[in-house]
């Protein structure tokens, strides 16, 4: 295309248009209703967040950032963004029920992920993989949205705004005066009345701000979303029949023969264990754990690139690929299941921690993707699995947040036959879970009476920092007996 001057203008590229197009989206009309929602949203999250433990005020702001991004979403009728949506903010509200910070941490991390995916209606693997970026972007792209939209209705109703204002201001003066002359006289009066606290004001103000622009980023991203949200690799050329089955028949035939060892060890259980000259339980499963879920990860790769490549040119390569690949599934599967109960006789030696709760639900994890991933394969069409595999981490969250993590370590290592000695410590330093945890260990009162000593729980003050675990805590703690002994050991 010549320009001026003999210049040469390049058409731009298929990224360029595609993000000029998402850019461009800034310029959509902002409803007022839209505006006022996210405004009270952000006042709300203010007021709840700063200042509180983390809570349920916090799992309030979780659902009512959704609030101006709700009818946009019904909108669609996409049953799938949804479910993902409402996975989001049940995940957000564990906040409210649990006290573990990892627990929450988790949850929140993926709350968050699953929450732009659903905003973005993202359905292809990069979509929702690079879902925090475009998050991110619809981000910077809302600022000058709300800008427009606030400008064009202070613009519009110029003479009803400071109208408003005026009544308003006059209204906070006349109750501040007559407020303070009555809470000086009676003390009963100014028991009643609220306490502002001047030194979170500016926090409240930036926390407010921020949780303002949360909620209009949802409400424009779920308004237009980005066309890559069903954006797919370039389909490769499939590889000859040959070349493709070395390499998988070959890595089939190497983890169903690990499988068919391991049969003795799952099936032999203490007394493998026992009999195998010099193995324990600790190099059993501590040394080939971690190299199980490396080869379980390592495989989900092997089987994501082989699925491009595979041969599809007739039927009979069509069935050779499911073949040679649900093999390989079903052999990882055999895998981790062999890395389960590695974890499963080690935690019987040595007791539970936090860190082998979340090692064994990243196996199971993988192990529900290996599942997908053979319904995926039998019709060879899995336009549904990326999703599919987010709501599947997303509800494992959900089952960790369920099962309190905390309370269980307390439950089976004051009552399993350790091998170890019981770590006191660690128990002593676990979440405000495990305090009803503490209150019913059964057999060693002083360890009881000594935990529940140690555990420093305090009640909430509001609305905005009630939280379950604590609440439960708090409720056991007062009527616990004291510790007559600050030292806390255990007879096991």
């Amino acid at each position: 295309m010549a320009g001026r001057g003999g210049l040469v203008l390049r058409e731009p590229g298929p990224l360029a248009r595609t993000l000029t197009a998402f850019w461009a989206e800034r310029r959509r009309p902002v409803p007022a209703s839209t505006l006022i929602l996210c405004g009270v949203v952000g006042v709300a999250g203010g007021v709840l967040l700063v200042g509180h433990a983390p809570g349920l005020g916090a799992a309030l702001i979780g659902l009512l950032v959704w609030a101006a991004a709700a009818p946009a979403l019904v909108r669609r009728r996409d049953v799938n963004d949804a479910v993902t949506a409402v996975l989001s903010i049940v995940l957000f509200a564990v906040v409210a029920v649990r006290d573990a910070g990892w627990v929450v941490a988790l949850c929140a991390l993926v709350a968050v992920w699953t929450g732009v995916v659903a905003v973005t209606s993202a359905r292809s693997a990069p979509a929702a993989l690079l879902a925090p970026l475009t998050w991110a972007a619809g981000t910077v792209r809302a600022l000058p949205w709300v800008a427009k939209g606030l400008e064009t209705l202070a613009g519009s109703r110029r003479g009803q705004l400071l109208v408003a204002l005026r009544s308003v201001g006059i209204t906070v003066g006349l109750l501040l005066v007559f407020g303070f002359l009555f809470a000086s006289a009676d003390r009963v009066f100014a028991n009643l009345m609220p306490r502002v606290q001047a030194d979170l004001l500016p926090g409240q103000v930036v926390v407010g701000v921020l949780v303002a622009v949360v909620a209009a980023a949802l409400a424009h991203l779920a308004l237009a979303p980005p066309s890559w949200s069903d954006v797919r690799l370039a389909p490769r050329a499939p590889a000859k029949r040959g070349e493709w089955l070395l390499p998988v028949l070959a890595l089939d035939a190497l983890v169903l023969l690990f499988v068919t060892v391991q049969v003795g060890a799952l099936l032999g259980g203490h007394r493998h264990v026992l009999e195998t000259e010099g193995l324990t339980y600790a190099e059993y499963a501590r040394e080939g754990f971690a190299q199980l879920v490396v080869v379980t990860a390592l495989t989900l790769v092997v089987v994501a690139v082989a699925a491009r490549r595979a041969p599809r040119e007739s039927e009979q390569d069509r069935l050779l690929s499911r073949l040679a690949l649900g093999a390989l599934c079903l052999g990882t599967l055999g895998v981790v299941a062999s890395a389960l109960r590695r974890m499963d006789l080690y935690v019987e030696a040595f007791g539970l921690t936090r860190l082998r709760i979340f090692v064994t639900v990243t196996e199971v994890v993988l192990a529900a993707v290996f599942v997908l991933l053979l319904v995926a394969g039998i019709r060879w069409r899995g336009g549904w699995l990326p999703r599919a595999v987010l709501q599947v981490v997303a509800v494992a969250m959900l089952c960790l947040a369920l099962v309190n993590p905390d309370a269980q370590i307390v439950r089976h290592n004051t009552t399993a036959d350790l091998e170890s000695t019981l770590d006191v410590d660690y128990l002593a330093g676990l979440s405000a879970d495990a305090v009803p945890a503490y209150d019913q260990i059964e057999g060693e009162p002083a360890l009881r009476r000594c935990l529940l000593a140690a555990a420093s729980v305090s009640p909430a003050t509001g609305i905005g920092d009630w939280n379950l675990g604590r609440e439960r805590a708090v409720q056991v703690l007062g009527t616990a007996q004291p510790a007559t002994d600050a030292r806390c050991t255990s007879d096991r």
